[in-house]
């Protein structure tokens, strides 16, 4: 079968999109690792099909490149919201976008009828520990977790999938290849986790490294710099509106007070299209 694709990313966070609206996809998963692989297929960090919905404007389902489902993908929702409107698929500002973690409003910036920046109403952060999940009663902020024999200070928030936030003198010199993997399958973390390591700048802005469970280091997560906003201004590290710095770009994150909510802001980019033998 030759399965139509765009290739498209969120500050250098990237997958392959297919349009679920006309093309049927067999075996997601088994798909999402043959198209992210890097060398023998498209290359991305996973595998994002976009369907119709019965209720909102269309639905995303997304699968990490080792072809577990994920729940939310902060990156990836701005590029489902480009990808359905500069294709008329679904012509409305704002966007409602169902996904495993519940239905998203995204409010779109156009030029020339494009869709060049997005901003994603993430809703609520969750804080619960069982409801993360982490393997703690109540709240988990700056508690002590020994992962591989060295103890760090973490935060947990859910932004509709698991994260675990730990700050440090800087990120350049982590070797995530080696700690990120020790994090993510940690004992303390039932359904696995995402991790982000964070160097606070000033009360308005951090630098971030991410280890996504699923997919190893990115070079941008969406859901984790909204789960880094929220740590940082519950540990009195930063305001309420940060940029935060990734490898692939910037985003900018706000937790307002009056919804509870938390805004990500940031662009949306197509890279190509083609089709690849599955």
């Amino acid at each position: 079968m030759k399965l139509p694709f765009t290739k498209m990313h969120g500050i250098s966070n990237d997958y392959v999109y297919v349009n679920a609206f006309a093309t049927e996809v067999p075996n997601p998963p088994d798909t999402a690792r043959k198209v992210s692989d890097r060398r023998t297929g498209v290359g991305g960090d996973g595998l994002i099909l976009i369907r119709p919905s019965d209720t909102v404007h269309a639905r995303m389902e997304m699968y990490n490149a080792d072809g577990s489902r994920g729940a939310m993908c902060g990156n990836g929702i701005r590029c489902v919201g480009k990808f359905v409107f500069d294709r008329g698929l679904v012509k409305a500002n704002p966007l409602k976008i169902d996904t495993d973690s519940g239905v998203k409003v995204l409010f779109l910036d156009l030029k020339d009828d494009k869709v060049v920046r997005v901003t994603v109403d993430m809703g609520e952060p969750i804080l619960d520990g069982p409801n993360i999940p982490v393997a703690a009663p109540g709240r988990v902020i700056d508690q002590p977790l020994v992962v591989d024999g060295t103890s760090y200070q973490v935060t947990c928030v859910s932004m509709g999938n698991p994260h675990c936030v730990t700050f440090v003198d800087a990120v350049e010199p982590l070797d995530l290849e080696k700690i990120g993997p020790k994090f993510e399958h940690h004992a303390f973390f039932p359904h696995r986790v995402n991790t982000e390591f964070i160097q606070v700048l000033s009360p308005t802005e951090l630098n971030m490294r991410v280890w996504e469970r699923g997919s190893g280091e990115t070079w941008a997560c969406g859901t984790g710099a909204c789960a880094a906003a929220v740590a940082a201004v519950l540990n009195q590290k930063a305001g309420r509106r940060v940029t935060i710095h990734l490898r692939g770009g910037d985003l900018e994150i706000a937790w307002r007070e009056e919804d509870n909510h938390v805004y990500m802001t940031g662009p949306a980019e197509e890279v190509f299209e083609g089709t690849i033998e599955i």
